[in-house]
């Protein structure tokens, strides 16, 4: 924070001094410049900050007029960047914004980082690079008001470990007691994903104010793998095999359960016919195994639905129960924690003018302390934090891409004092979204091969992924899940949350059906909305049996300007832990294909039409690379999609799905 003289005239006055809305109390040319004023706790006085240059100051700033100020057909570049103020001559508010940040006077000389370099000097990566913080985005948003969550604090982060690894533990031991099954896998993972799109709680992970207790995706899930487990049949002597084990199951959980006598009788009758078809058929094909399990869940699929239907309920409640408490176990930490340095909450809610800007950064209003020491070390080209001997690790060279991001955007924080004890929560937060077991959660991260990104941006425009995180992000700019922990390293929130009028973007949503629903739905929203040129280019698998509603909505949508299918095996992603695998595990080819759909408004049509030149430089950069791609790299993504696409496919099997 720079700080200029203080006033030293009179006491600062108490932040319930200015009219209802002091963050905006200020001239209108200061306001047009920028400026915002903020309460700072620590110093007891009020303070002006900038959010389109980042610069701080105590006194009240001083905007100079520009020479083309009052000029028929010219703006101010300081006061009016946007030209938005100058009727007579509207100003392209498309063309790439200056971000140069002003750092302060303390901090300009030297600072002591990882990379020991000055903050003016372009940084000099170590190893492979997987992104460009070059570029400047072309997206412009409405102004926004700052979040007001509590800053991170690896205690906090901590705790929510423990809590979040305990519920997936108790996920697991209902599904065995109450079903005799394993949670699905990455059943959980999904389940925060869904929730999290209806809910309104104020935990940035967990699930705590949702409109219904039972979760459609978890719900689903369950159901699908009741009364045995799915699994990919590829043998003769496997099928029949499985084919017996799902008999002898449904034949059993109608015995043991409170059905009615007409299901008991439908049940029976048909595991006592595929038995005795079993008895005869000693040299069935696979594909007849497949058409009697087929012919076997049709029958006794909606029956065993309605068996399981009150204990797979129960099942989501309880979960949902469960994350309630521990949500508000981890906010009552985390606010002790933040009291013990002064640190209060904020209720009050921050009125914002609805004008166009520049898109900017998350701007937290919740003072930070100053966080508890990481320890650091290298072993091998792989960094190593230790908090409280817990140790987190990634590569070298994506320690240095955080810093990279964190120079960039991170607003109170010039000398890095905090930025390791930052970077573990952010790694302790995803680490604790994937789960533990091997490969889990990494289909959530899996990103696009870098020369997509660089094909995307040349003949498309796109600046900006609304699908990212700091690990594994291309562009400087992005939408993630957690504005808390990534906010520091440029972060612009939940894709949800975000409303651009203008720019072209990238979508490559996980895999979640009711996320892929909320964002069909919300980027048709946004189209239809802006007459500024705007566009998105969306990354979905191609699922058609039975095609998910968010690709036929789509496909349908009047904005749909190009649909391009790349097949399956020839075309690679980058693993969800690129942050922490070797280069031999970095690329895996996708096992199903992938469906490309080109959204855009007439203007963005206009501006980024997809002619052939430009889908044909799209496809050239997504054939593979000769990167190598082990099969067992793939496992993470397939897993992923496999759980969602065999939970989608039940819903055609049972009518108790529909929820």
């Amino acid at each position: 924070m720079s700080t200029g003289s203080s006033d030293k005239s009179s006491d600062p006055p108490t932040p319930q001094s200015p009219g209802p809305d002091p963050v905006h109390d200020l001239p209108e040319e200061v306001l047009r410049a920028g400026w915002r004023r903020f309460w700072s706790k620590r110093e007891k006085r009020w303070y002006f900050f900038n959010k389109m240059t980042g610069e701080s100051l105590w006194e009240m700033p001083v905007v100079h007029k520009s020479p083309h100020n009052g000029v028929p057909g010219g703006s101010d570049r300081i006061t009016d960047p946007l030209g938005i103020s100058v009727p007579d001559t509207p100003t392209d508010v498309r063309s790439p914004p200056s971000f140069d940040l002003k750092r302060r006077r303390d901090s300009e000389a030297s600072i002591t980082s990882l990379g020991s370099m000055s903050p003016s000097k372009k940084m000099k990566m170590e190893g492979p690079v997987y992104w460009n913080f070059e570029i400047p985005s072309n997206a412009i948003i409405f102004e926004h008001p700052p979040c007001t969550m509590p800053p991170v604090h690896p205690e906090a982060e901590s705790y929510r470990a423990q809590l979040t690894n305990k519920l997936r533990s108790q996920y697991q031991e209902l599904c065995q007691t109450r079903e005799g099954i394993d949670a699905p896998r990455e059943s959980f993972n999904r389940w925060v994903l869904e929730r999290k799109v209806t809910d309104r709680g104020n935990d940035p992970m967990l699930p705590t104010n949702c409109p219904h207790e039972v979760s459609a995706s978890m719900y689903r899930e369950i159901m699908s793998d009741i009364p045995v487990r799915g699994c990919r049949l590829r043998h003769p002597v496997e099928a029949r095999k499985y084919v017996f084990k799902y008999a002898e199951a449904a034949k059993k959980m109608v015995e043991s359960r409170n059905c009615s006598p007409d299901s008991r009788k439908i049940v029976k009758w048909s595991v006592e016919d595929i038995m005795q078809w079993l008895r005869r058929q000693n040299n069935a094909t696979l594909e007849d195994y497949q058409e009697r399990l087929t012919h076997l869940k049709t029958q006794c699929g909606p029956h065993l639905s309605e068996a399981a239907k009150s204990s797979v309920e129960g099942i989501c409640q309880k979960i949902y129960h469960l994350s309630c408490e521990s949500a508000k176990k981890i906010y009552d930490k985390h606010w002790e924690i933040l009291k013990e340095h002064g640190i209060e909450e904020i209720h009050r809610k921050f009125e914002v003018h609805k004008r166009r800007v520049q898109c900017y950064q998350i701007h937290m209003v919740v003072s930070c302390p100053r966080l508890p020491s990481i320890s650091y070390h290298v072993e091998n080209n792989v960094g190593c934090l230790r908090f409280k001997g817990e140790v987190l690790t990634l590569n070298q060279n994506y320690l240095q891409k955080l810093e990279h991001l964190y120079r960039i955007h991170c607003r109170d924080d010039r000398p890095l004092e905090n930025f390791l004890p930052r970077v573990w929560c952010l790694l302790r937060r995803y680490q604790t979204l994937f789960g533990s077991s091997p490969n889990e959660g990494t289909g959530l991260q899996g990103a696009l091969p870098v020369p997509v990104f660089e094909a995307m941006h040349k003949h498309f425009g796109v600046t900006f992924e609304l699908f990212a995180s700091p690990l594994n992000c291309y562009f400087r700019q992005y939408c993630s899940a957690f504005p808390d922990t990534d906010g520091y390293f440029g972060s612009r929130g939940p894709v949800l949350d975000f409303h651009p009028v203008s720019g072209s973007f990238e979508a490559n949503p996980p895999f979640s059906e009711e996320l892929l629903n909320a964002m069909a739905e919300h980027l048709e929203r946004l189209l239809a909305t802006s007459s500024e040129p705007l566009s998105f280019l969306v990354f979905i698998p191609e699922w058609r049996d039975p095609p998910i509603p968010a690709l036929l909505r789509m496909e349908n949508s009047i904005f749909k300007r190009k649909t391009v299918v790349v097949p399956a095996f020839e075309h690679e992603y980058r693993s969800g832990l690129q942050h922490v695998c070797t280069g031999s595990d970095l690329y895996h080819k996708s096992v199903h294909g992938t469906l490309v759909l080109i959204l855009q408004n007439e203007a963005g049509f206009a501006k980024w039409g997809p002619t052939d030149d430009r889908v044909k430089g799209l496809l050239d950069a997504y054939k593979p690379q000769g990167n190598p791609s082990p099969s067992t790299s793939g496992e993470g993504r397939r897993d992923s999609v496999e759980g969602t696409k065999n939970a989608t496919e039940t819903k055609s099997n049972s009518k108790d799905e529909k929820r």
